[in-house]
């Protein structure tokens, strides 16, 4: 869809992207001797709700990039193209990661392609208590482990600082588990899965919320 009707992109299917052909993956497609760029892709990754809660929406955004390339380039004002990147409601992940795929980028795709026995880059192993990355333990507290062992069970919701107090305070420590340490706790355990953190997300002012990636494994 062009950026003239992107405010159309919400309601009928057949507004959503078109599938994309099917290739062999194995084929290779040669590559030119001389090559000149024509042009390029940008992947905004933000949903229409972070868009709203920042005081602009997609329409306006793309818009404003519109006109920003037509006073950069105006012979070339008209030669623009936008599509909406559609994902089921709660899917979880990076945006980006989801406009990428959608849009069918090359080296996104490639991404989803890993050999079937090859390692997660995060495993969370609810029964055994442990989380791995790349297969090794990463050794997580007691604390850090009910905390993501929590955020998972409770997937795509906002948990609130007070439910993760009552969920890892224990008698001995109650009045040492407060708002604020959570925070810490979340922190030391984000770190310990450094480049697979967002997985845990901040929501500001409401807690914290556990979200899928492509390579990061639940088991039990």
């Amino acid at each position: 869809m062009t950026i003239a009707n992107i405010q159309d992109y919400r309601g009928s299917a057949a507004r959503k992207l078109a599938p994309a052909p099917v290739t062999n993956p194995n084929t290779i497609t040669p590559v030119p001797t001389e090559t000149e760029a024509r042009g390029f892709a940008l992947y905004l990754g933000v949903d229409e709700a972070t868009a709203q809660a920042n005081g602009t929406s997609l329409i306006e955004i793309a818009n404003a990039l519109k006109q920003t390339f037509a006073e950069l380039v105006p012979s070339a004002a008209n030669q623009t193209y936008t599509a909406v990147a559609l994902a089921p409601k709660g899917a979880g992940g990076k945006s980006v990661d989801v406009v990428r795929t959608a849009l069918r980028d090359p080296r996104a795709i490639d991404q989803l392609r890993a050999p079937e026995d090859e390692i997660p880059a995060i495993t969370v192993d609810l029964l055994r208590k442990r989380v791995y990355k790349n297969g090794v333990n990463v050794e997580f507290t007691n604390k850090e482990f009910l905390l993501i062992a929590y955020l998972i069970e409770n997937e795509g919701q906002v948990i609130s600082r007070a439910q993760l107090v009552a969920v890892t305070a224990t008698s001995a420590d109650a009045d040492e588990v407060t708002e604020r340490t959570i925070d810490v706790h979340v922190r030391r355990l984000r770190a310990k899965i450094e480049g697979y953190e967002d997985v845990i997300r901040a929501v500001r002012g409401r807690g914290y919320t556990f979200e899928q990636h492509p390579d990061v494994l639940v088991e039990g």
